[in-house]
């Protein structure tokens, strides 16, 4: 026996058609830039004013060899991902234990040590460049890629302890209660309960965290200096853009080669960082 179908309101229809064709306008809006970039990364200037949008006649890597070579791009992506692996790491190592004290605070002085990491937000970053370069000097750490190191954590704590609070006042304190019966010690409790359940903060926090680090610009710059050896991948892609003029092609190259690894992070942590999305719509 056919199944009957029931047809949709005009309304509807004309609702679903609407929405659909400006969320493929949407798409197109981000997806023809993304095109150009791509493809603009293995053609010559030339090919690049003359055709922009057609495909390439030689998919060879020509253009990313030399920015490679000429901006020493293997060291400064080296660099980048030293100082960002690091600046996670010791961001989480801050923020974790932070997050779970709030979490279990039920007095007032909770709330005011939460109140004061939420108050960096209102600091916008150029606004401590002048301390942080005084700072730097004063320690003796000016022109180095450590203070880098210490610096980027101070940057994130703010957004990563309140992210990570939010989820850990979703366990259940009956949890915490049953381990601490059986003997389990704070940090037990946090290693063994909170931990395993805040997967999906802790995968978004590194996510936003390592887009941060990743693409930090005005402080590498001016901390680590001119030293090729230590600059950040960031730094040294603009040296591709020189004074007898910019060879369009090898400077897209030299972007696509900082966009690789973020895409590979993101691949890694999307499934995670929609389940704390989801999470947070569902609980919310």
């Amino acid at each position: 026996m056919a199944r009957r179908t029931t047809a949709l309101p005009l309304r509807d229809r004309i609702g679903s058609l609407t929405s659909g064709t400006l969320a493929w306008l949407y798409a197109a809006l981000l997806l023809v830039p993304l095109y150009f970039f791509v493809v603009s990364a293995f053609k010559s200037n030339e090919q690049i004013f003359e055709s922009p949008l057609t495909l390439p006649t030689d998919w060879d890597l020509s253009n990313v060899t030399t920015a490679i070579r000429q901006a020493d791009l293997g060291l400064a992506v080296a660099n980048s991902a030293i100082t960002t692996v690091a600046a996670l790491a010791l961001t989480l190592l801050l923020a974790l234990p932070a997050s779970f004290a709030l979490a279990r605070s039920t007095g007032r002085a909770g709330k005011v040590v939460e109140g004061v990491f939420a108050l960096g937000f209102l600091i916008p970053s150029f606004a401590a460049l002048f301390p942080t370069f005084l700072l730097a000097a004063a320690l003796g750490l000016f022109h180095t890629r450590t203070f880098v190191v210490f610096l980027l954590p101070a940057t994130a704590l703010p957004l990563s302890v309140v992210i990570l609070t939010s989820f850990m006042r979703t366990i259940p304190r009956e949890l915490e209660e049953a381990a601490s019966m059986d003997g389990a010690t704070s940090l037990q409790v946090l290693r063994q309960v909170y931990l395993p359940i805040c997967v999906p903060g802790i995968a978004t926090v590194l996510l936003l965290n390592f887009l941060s680090f990743w693409n930090a610009y005005l402080y590498p710059l001016i901390l680590i200096g001119p030293d090729t050896a230590q600059r950040t991948i960031q730094v040294a892609l603009p040296t591709l853009k020189v004074d007898a003029g910019t060879d369009y092609g090898v400077l897209m190259a030299g972007t696509l080669v900082t966009l690789l690894p973020v895409y590979l992070v993101y691949s890694v942590l999307q499934k995670q960082m929609q389940r704390a999305l989801l999470s947070g719509a569902v609980k919310g």
